[in-house]
C-alpha cells in the first residue's frame, strides 16, 4: 500500500496530518434508522436479510425524542477524545441533515428535523473537533447501480435492490454521471452548511474504481471548501487520503504514515441489544495504549438507541477509560511512541517534550520488578504517574551504565491499578 498523498500542497497536507496525529482519541458514532431494529448499519439490506421496502420503511419510524448530543459530547470529552465521528450517511442512503438533493432524510421522513446541527454544536461547545462519515455508495438511490464494477465477492442481495435502479454503470452512464452530481452534491453540502469540518470518514469505496468514483474532483472540491479537514483512504484512493483506516484490529507493525484503528465496544457498529459480547474498560485502555504507542490513533465506536442516548453498557466504559485518563491522560494525549520493541514487554509511549517515557504494565509484575532494556537516554527517577505526588520507585542499573545495560523498576504490589498502571521514567534534560 503507498503512503497517502494528496493534490493540496505540501505544506497544506502535512499540517492538516501533524494535527490530526496529536489528536490520538476519538468517538466514532453510528446511529440511523437502523438503530429502530436493532441491526446492525445497512448490511442486512445488501444481505437481503431486511428487504428493501421494509428497510425503506423504517424511516418512518425513527424518531429520536431522547437526541442528546451534548451526553454524547461530555462523555467524549471526559475521556480525552479529542475528536467525533458521525454517520451523517451510511450506505442505506438515509441522511441526517436537511439535504436539498433528496427526501430520505430526516428532515423530510418521521424525525422532522436536522439531526446533524446539534451534534455539530455540541461537539464545538465541548472543544472536540468535526467529523462526519459519509458513503460513497448509496443503496437508496435509484441511479445507483447494483453491481459492483470490481471482482470482490460482496454483491447485494436481489431483495436488497431499489426498485428501477440499473445493473451497472455503463447500462445508463448518463444515470451514473447523475449520480455522482448528487454524491458530490451531498458532500458539498456537509462541507459548506456547517462551519469549519475537521473531518471526513468516507466509507463504500470498494464498490467502484477512483476513476469512477471521480475520487480527484472529489478531493480537490473538499480541501478547496475546507483546506484543514483530513480524509481517510476510504475515499476511494490512498492517493488521496491523509491517513489509513485499520478496522476491528490493532496492526502487529504499524503504517510508515497517519493511521488510525476504528474499533466496536461490542461485535457491532449500531445499537444492537443483544449483542452482549464487550470488551473491558481494561482491555479498551490496553488497545488505547498500544496503538499509541504505534503512532496511531484510536476512534472507537457507540450505537446510540433509537431514541438517541448512549446505552449505559458503552456510557460505562467511557467512564471508566475518563477516570483512568484523569490520573494518566498525559501519558497519551501528550505522548508519542516510546521504547522500541523488545525493550520493555508492554506498551510505551514518549513525552512530546522528551522529559518521559511512559511504560503500562497490562498484568501483574513478576517479582514487584518492571524491567527496561537498552535506554540511550539517562534516568533520574521513577515514579507512578497516576499517585500524582511522583513518589520515586526504587531502581537501579545493571551492565554499570544505561546504554545497553538493564534498568530495573521495583513496583509494590500495594501500588498496582485495578484498571493499568502507568510507570513514568523521569529523564535527564540532556540538550
Amino acid at each position: 500500500m503507498p503512503a497517502p498523498t494528496s493534490s493540496s500542497t505540501d505544506t497544506a497536507k502535512e499540517a492538516r496530518i501533524a494535527s490530526f496525529r496529536d489528536d490520538h482519541f476519538g468517538m466514532f458514532i453510528h446511529w440511523g434508522p437502523y438503530s429502530t431494529r436493532g441491526i446492525e448499519a445497512a448490511w442486512p439490506l445488501f444481505r437481503g436479510t431486511v428487504p428493501w421496502a421494509e428497510y425503506e420503511a423504517m424511516a418512518d419510524v425513527f424518531d429520536p425524542q431522547g437526541y442528546d448530543p451534548v451526553q454524547w459530547a461530555t462523555l467524549a470529552k471526559d475521556a480525552g477524545a479529542r475528536y467525533m465521528v458521525l454517520t451523517t450517511k451510511h450506505h442505506d442512503g438515509y441522511a441526517l441533515w436537511n439535504t436539498q438533493l433528496s427526501d430520505y432524510s430526516s428532515v423530510h421522513r418521521k424525525a422532522g428535523r436536522d439531526l446533524v446541527t446539534p451534534y455539530v454544536e455540541a461537539c464545538r461547545a465541548a472543544g472536540l473537533k468535526v467529523g462526519f462519515y459519509f458513503s460513497l455508495c448509496d443503496w437508496h438511490h435509484p441511479d445507483y447501480p447494483f453491481e459492483l464494477s470490481n471482482d470482490r465477492r460482496h454483491r447485494r442481495a436481489e431483495s436488497s435492490y431499489t426498485p428501477g435502479s440499473p445493473r451497472t454503470i455503463a447500462e445508463d452512464p448518463a444515470r451514473w454521471e447523475r449520480y455522482l452530481a448528487f454524491m458530490h452534491g451531498q458532500v458539498r453540502e456537509l462541507l459548506t452548511n456547517f462551519g469549519q469540518i475537521d473531518l471526513l470518514w468516507f466509507d463504500g469505496h470498494w464498490e467502484h474504481t477512483p476513476e469512477e468514483w471521480k475520487t480527484a474532483e472529489l478531493e480537490a472540491m473538499i480541501h478547496e471548501l475546507q483546506p484543514g479537514c483530513v480524509i481517510n483512504n476510504r475515499i476511494g484512493s490512498d492517493e488521496y487520503a491523509d491517513y489509513v483506516t485499520p478496522e476491528q484490529h490493532v496492526p502487529v507493525t504499524p503504517p510508515d504514515y497517519a493511521w488510525e484503528t476504528c474499533l466496536t465496544i461490542n461485535e457491532t457498529w449500531a445499537y444492537n441489544g443483544a449483542d452482549r459480547a464487550y470488551k473491558s474498560s481494561i482491555e479498551l485502555i490496553a488497545s488505547l495504549a498500544e496503538i499509541t504507542s504505534k503512532g496511531g490513533n484510536l476512534l472507537l465506536n457507540v450505537g446510540p438507541t433509537p431514541e438517541g442516548t448512549i446505552p449505559p453498557e458503552f456510557a460505562s466504559r467511557w467512564q471508566v477509560i475518563a477516570e483512568w485518563m484523569a490520573k494518566n491522560g498525559e501519558s497519551i494525549l501528550d505522548a508519542g511512541p516510546g521504547l522500541a520493541p523488545g525493550q520493555f514487554y508492554g506498551p510505551s509511549t514518549g513525552a512530546n517534550d522528551g522529559s518521559a517515557i511512559y511504560l503500562f504494565l497490562l498484568g501483574p509484575v513478576n517479582g514487584d520488578v518492571v524491567r527496561v532494556r537498552g535506554m540511550d537516554r539517562t534516568v533520574v527517577g521513577a515514579s507512578i504517574l497516576a499517585s500524582g505526588s511522583g513518589q520515586p520507585l526504587e531502581m537501579d542499573h545493571h551492565g554499570g551504565h544505561l546504554e545497553g545495560g538493564l534498568l530495573r523498576v521495583t513496583v509494590p504490589s500495594q501500588a498496582i491499578d485495578p484498571t493499568i498502571t502507568v510507570v513514568k521514567l523521569h529523564l535527564a534534560d540532556e540538550r
